[in-house]
């Protein structure tokens, strides 16, 4: 749910907010933040017990599941180092390290790739309901 609201927000956000330098992004953000986090976090664990037991099946070699529970693992890993460092930056106003052109590529970075793994993930998640 969190990764269509993003990816949908994402989309419409030009559509509705004129950017200024005083408030580049609109406020609807810092609701859906720590909605990201949440999903960051339930995310990166979820798919390490997924990577785990993947990762004993020893004899199989490189499988499908392999593949898709180190991608899913490594990928919430990678989109939320990304967005806790973005999230860090963005809330503390005397960290300069980074131009606010820089700062908004990595968030474009992650608001795309977190609906994709959202998605990945949910559909994971039914999967293993069935099985």
């Amino acid at each position: 749910m969190i990764g269509a609201t993003v990816a949908l927000h994402t989309i419409i956000e030009p559509l509705y907010h004129t950017s200024t330098d005083a408030q580049p992004y609109s406020p609807a953000w810092d609701v859906l933040n720590p909605l990201m986090a949440l999903a960051l976090v339930f995310g990166i664990a979820y798919a390490a017990l997924r990577k785990r037991v993947v990762d004993t099946d020893t004899e199989q070699g490189v499988t499908r599941a392999y593949l898709a529970a180190n991608t899913l693992f490594y990928g919430f890993l990678f989109v939320g180092i990304l967005f806790f460092w973005s999230w860090a930056n963005y809330r503390s106003p005397g960290f300069t390290a980074v131009g606010p052109d820089a700062a908004s590529v990595v968030w474009g970075i992650v608001d795309a790739l977190l609906p994709l793994l959202c998605g990945a993930m949910g559909v994971a998640l039914i999967g293993a309901r069935g099985t």
